[in-house]
């Protein structure tokens, strides 16, 4: 647990070595037997996940307009704005533009609330934030990628929501149950404590076997065009890169300083263990190319937020004493 408690604060590291692995063991092993641990290693990735996931936020009032804005980055604005750079980066690859599309129609995760923490922005809006575009996200990503991708891509809508249903709702269900059952049994206290700490590791773990099974799969091809990777870094760091200028653009105008923080955290983190789920369950073998995107979005999105935390003073005004 200590071990995967490092990885998880260090994923800027353990993401690397684990596409590393992946590459080298791509190259040098079959890899076909790989796709029978995409299922599991997709469970233990979300499935920890959902423990900590507080739906009851979504009862508290209170911080509407910013709860609003963010909703309305998050699905009229970051989902176009990733079709876009994809149809113009990626004309001939659909499936990396797939892979785009996906990771911008999935916001927040447990870090849009750490790093908001980081920043002493304001947790509670944070959390919501995080509920609602997990669920919202969930509910539209199907039609999304029907509507933008469907001429280019085979979208089998019925297919997708049972795949979103194993990904997202079943261990949201599961969690809620273990979250419910802890606390039953040991008080609210000693989970937050005791219990909560462990899944968030538990989760990376997950994360690192599907970006080591997505790595292997597309092993030979990387060696074969190893400019793929840089090519798939320019539209990610496009897209960040508008996404932190017009989020903390609207935040500065609308919202006070608490607020802000959580709003642009937001709506730039991307729940991309989801959307990593969902690329390598979803839309077939070629879905390997978005999964490769998604993966190596990991890596821009946790360091870009560490950045933005020392950036956040500058931005929004001197930490409370």
């Amino acid at each position: 647990m200590s071990l995967l408690i490092r990885m998880t604060r260090n994923l800027t590291l353990a993401i690397p070595v684990a596409m590393l692995l992946g590459l080298l063991y791509g190259l040098s092993a079959p890899t076909d037997w790989l796709r029978t641990l995409i299922v599991p290693l997709t469970l233990l990735m979300v499935y920890p996940m959902m423990v900590n996931l507080k739906l009851r936020k979504l009862l508290e009032g209170g911080d509407a307009k910013s709860q609003l804005l963010a909703q309305a980055i998050n699905f009229a604005i970051i989902p176009f704005v990733a079709f876009a750079l994809g149809r113009l980066w990626f004309p001939e690859q659909p499936y990396l533009a797939l892979g785009l599309l996906l990771a911008a129609l999935l916001p927040t995760s447990g870090m849009t609330i750490a790093w908001t923490g980081f920043a002493e922005g304001n947790l509670a809006a944070a959390v919501k934030m995080t509920v609602v575009g997990l669920i919202l996200g969930s509910l539209a990503t199907p039609f999304y990628v029907q509507w933008l991708m469907g001429a280019t891509v085979p979208v089998d809508l019925i297919a997708v929501f049972l795949q979103i249903a194993l990904v997202v709702f079943l261990p949201m269900l599961a969690g809620q149950l273990t979250q419910a059952y802890l606390i039953r049994r040991h008080g609210q206290q000693e989970y937050q404590q005791r219990w909560a700490p462990r899944f968030p590791p538990l989760s990376t773990l997950g994360v690192l076997g599907i970006v080591f099974v997505a790595i292997a799969l597309k092993g030979g091809e990387l060696v074969a065009q190893p400019q793929m990777l840089l090519d798939i870094l320019v539209p990610l760091f496009a897209l960040y890169a508008f996404n932190y200028a017009f989020s903390t653009f609207v935040a500065r105008w609308l919202l006070p300083r608490g607020d802000a923080i959580a709003l642009v955290y937001g709506t730039v983190m991307r729940n991309l263990s989801i959307a990593l789920a969902l690329a390598m369950n979803a839309f077939g073998e070629a879905s390997a190319d978005a999964a490769l995107l998604i993966a190596v979005a990991y890596i821009l999105q946790v360091q870009s937020a560490a950045w933005y935390v020392k950036l956040s003073e500058r931005f929004f005004g001197p930490r409370l004493a």
